[in-house]
């Protein structure tokens, strides 16, 4: 009453400090309410059973009690007292709709939990009940419970039977009854029409919920799927009923198996009456425009099969179909040919994409044949990785191969020449000894003496890096030299010939 009485207050504008006044005292009175009478906000129960509406005052410190009273407000209607309850008095149940039904929990009951208990409920018992109390000195404060009464519906679906037309039909039904509270139906289909949902009073304050689902009935809507949704809040789960539209329509009539191709003299030919219709087709029938058959022409049914082709079939023949809704029919009109049509080949769509598809298939497998030769020439080329590795240095403990030979002459030996490894990692030029091998050369032709010898020596190593002294005095070499023939030889296979008045770097230094 205090919030109905502020909203009231609210909507008048000419005491706006009384208004905040009274607004204040509102929530006060609301928040004090809320505090102490504790009850349950919402209580549901079904017809025929026994439903328990608890209130309690929470802290009763610095009040004091005097009464409980229990006060029923229908939906629809004025608030009744049904029960009351007085420290001094005998409790108290005065005519109400619950009277006879309705009693107060604890025998005998108390002020601090004065719930109450209504058997045998109704649908007509549902509305709210509020439990109020009179105290001193703050007055009356009251906690509301809202009683909700359910019923679970009967749910039921079905499709209605429509005839193909112009205008909207209704062809599916769908219905909850006696439910409470009110159901909500939904429908789920690809079919485009519309669904119109009524509510209606059922028995004991139930409600019945009917959706009535429309369209514009077409032969491609039969059988379509359709679905009618029932939610509820009795059901765990909505209750789906899926269904299929029934629409009738007239048969419809296709002849199949003429091929533009009848020739004189073709023999059994064969033309075949296709329908399909809502309900099924009952009766064929072949005619001809004429009304003359031709005597070479057989009928069964759903096929007509003609002999031999001859002038007596160049005629319009007509395939009439019928059912309960209507008529179907559909006509042909062969053309006799003198001669026989030739062979249809193949379309140039088909010839263009097999030659495109050739061609495709060629340049894979060239471009394969290709990657493969260029792949084995390359291994017959020697590129990529060397497939041989040098030998290790041979070791020799022979001391004859501790001195040079001394022998001013150049000897031959009769051996393979040893392979010569070069390193590509830190190019170097060359130094030529062709001066040097010109000397020789001269030397050997001549026959000159072992003076002419010795200066040829000296020329040769006076070139040499220092340090490097002539093999021909006492000092051991260094063991990688060769001792094994003459220096001059093992020098001539040193590495190309590069005239050494040309070089830009330092004489070749053995390391």
């Amino acid at each position: 009453m205090a919030r109905y009485d502020a909203r009231n207050w609210q909507q008048s504008p000419g005491k706006p400090s009384l208004l905040l006044l009274l607004a204040a005292s509102a929530l006060l009175l609301h928040g004090a309410s809320g505090q102490r009478v504790k009850v349950e906000p919402e209580v549901s129960s079904y017809p025929g059973q026994s439903v328990t509406l608890r209130c309690a005052f929470a802290d009763p410190t610095e009040v004091q009690l005097t009464m409980v009273t229990w006060i029923y407000e229908p939906k629809d209607g004025e608030r009744i007292n049904i029960a009351v309850l007085h420290p001094k008095f005998q409790p108290n149940y005065p005519d109400s709709p619950v009277k006879g039904r309705v009693s107060f929990v604890v025998d005998p009951p108390n002020l601090s939990s004065p719930s109450i208990q209504i058997s045998d409920v109704r649908m007509s018992d549902e509305g709210r009940y509020i439990c109020e109390y009179a105290t001193y000195p703050r007055g009356n404060e009251q906690g509301i419970v809202y009683l909700v009464m359910l019923a679970k519906p009967q749910n039921l679906a079905s499709v209605v039977t429509a005839v193909e037309a112009s205008k909207p039909m209704v062809v599916a039904r769908c219905e909850s009854a006696d439910g409470r509270p009110e159901a909500k139906i939904t429908w789920v289909t690809t079919a485009k029409g519309n669904a119109t949902t009524v509510s209606k009073p059922g028995a004991d304050n139930t409600v019945t919920v009917t959706s009535e689902y429309s369209l514009v009935p077409t032969a491609v809507d039969n059988g379509r799927d359709i679905s009618c949704i029932v939610e509820h809040r009795t059901q765990v789960t909505p209750e789906s009923f899926k269904m299929q539209l029934a629409v009738q329509y007239a048969p419809q009539v296709t002849i199949v198996g003429y091929d533009n191709n009848w020739y004189v003299g073709r023999t059994n030919v064969l033309l075949t009456c296709q329908a399909k219709g809502n309900p099924s087709p009952s009766t064929v029938e072949w005619k001809t425009m004429s009304g003359v058959f031709p005597d070479t022409v057989l009928r069964n049914e759903h096929e007509l099969k003609v002999l031999k082709v001859d002038d007596s079939v160049n005629t319009t023949f007509v395939c009439e179909v019928r059912n309960q809704i209507g008529i179907g029919r559909d006509q042909i009109t062969p053309i006799v040919r003198g001669q026989r049509l030739p062979a249809k080949g193949a379309t140039t769509g088909t010839i263009i994409g097999a030659l495109i598809g050739v061609i495709l298939l060629l340049a894979i497998i060239g471009t394969a044949i290709a990657m493969y030769r260029k792949h084995r020439n390359n291994k017959l080329n020697g590129d990529g990785p060397p497939k041989y590795k040098p030998p290790p240095p041979k070791k020799t403990n022979s001391s004859a191969n501790k001195q040079l030979n001394t022998n001013p002459a150049p000897v031959a030996e009769d051996r393979p020449l040893q392979p010569q490894y070069y390193s590509t990692q830190n190019a170097e030029p060359v130094t030529d000894l062709d001066t040097y091998h010109d000397e020789e050369n001269y030397g050997e032709e001549e026959g000159g003496g072992e003076e002419e010898d010795r200066q040829h020596r000296e020329h040769y190593y006076s070139a040499a890096p220092s340090g490097w002294d002539d093999p021909g005095d006492s000092e051991v070499p260094p063991p990688y030299m060769r001792t094994d023939s003459d220096p001059q030889e093992f020098l001539h296979q040193q590495g190309p010939n590069v005239n050494r008045g040309d070089s830009f770097v330092s004489p070749a230094m053995f390391v």
